[in-house]
């Protein structure tokens, strides 16, 4: 079996990073939030990081937790069309910052967006492109989380960048407890022993059986992508 590439990244990247807020309002795009998120991925990429993105669509629409369709099958298709929205986005903001960046789609659409081939993706990355990945699994049922780790698995990824609103993995939340104390790096069976909320169960038994770290940090930080994987401490890494 090939072995991970050290400098392969998956960068899990929530719909909500695109979005923007304003007293109280919300909307689904903001120009400032999809600016910032290119300049984090722009200082990844440039200190020598292949990097392919998986992008969910939480500003758009959570497919499951949807209240207006009946179906959940329904709900999770359109949810995984909405990543690809998100996906294209992505990929245009960052080809306008000058990187060859491209967008992909799990969901067949051949005429508006490149289908999602591992092969084909792995030599892309390796040349210097920049992929996003949408469509999730292109099935229902499975969360962006889950695609991020098949993606992981096959683009021969060493690890999963997690960016949340806390700076790390704790034993509770940490602003709701303030007794909760912050984990600087665990194994998949102390997460599994310990029940924490990393990723959902089938994501994680899919990076435990490859062996892919998850890295999990503060997304509001300044230069949070490559912090996660060079400063010690800035990540909770969760390893064999």
């Amino acid at each position: 079996m090939d072995e991970p590439h050290p400098k392969r990244v998956i960068v899990k990247l929530s719909g909500e990073r695109l979005s923007g807020r304003q007293a109280g309002s919300f909307s689904s795009f903001s120009s400032d939030s999809l600016r910032r998120t290119v300049g984090e991925l722009t200082t990844l990429h440039d200190a020598g990081y292949q990097i392919a993105i998986v992008v969910g669509a939480g500003n758009l629409l959570r497919g499951g937790q949807s209240a207006v369709f009946t179906d959940r099958a329904t709900a999770d298709t359109a949810g995984m069309l909405a990543t690809v929205m998100n996906a294209l986005l992505l990929a245009d903001a960052l080809t306008a910052a000058g990187h060859t960046a491209r967008a992909y789609s799990a969901v067949a659409m051949p005429s508006h967006v490149t289908p999602y081939r591992f092969r084909e993706v792995r030599q892309r990355l390796a040349a210097g492109e920049i992929a996003i990945v949408g469509g999730g699994t292109g099935a229902p049922f499975f969360t962006t989380d889950t695609a991020a780790a098949l993606r992981a698995r096959e683009l021969q990824a060493s690890v999963i960048l997690k960016a949340t609103q806390v700076d790390g993995v704790y034993s509770a939340d940490p602003r709701t407890d303030p007794n909760a104390t912050r984990h600087d790096r665990l194994s998949y069976a102390e997460v599994l022993e310990q029940r924490f909320a990393v990723m959902d169960l089938a994501a994680f038994e899919i990076c435990r059986g490859g062996k892919v770290e998850i890295r999990v940090f503060d997304g509001g930080a300044e230069n949070h992508f490559l912090r996660a994987l060079t400063e010690p401490g800035f990540a909770t890494v969760i390893t064999s």
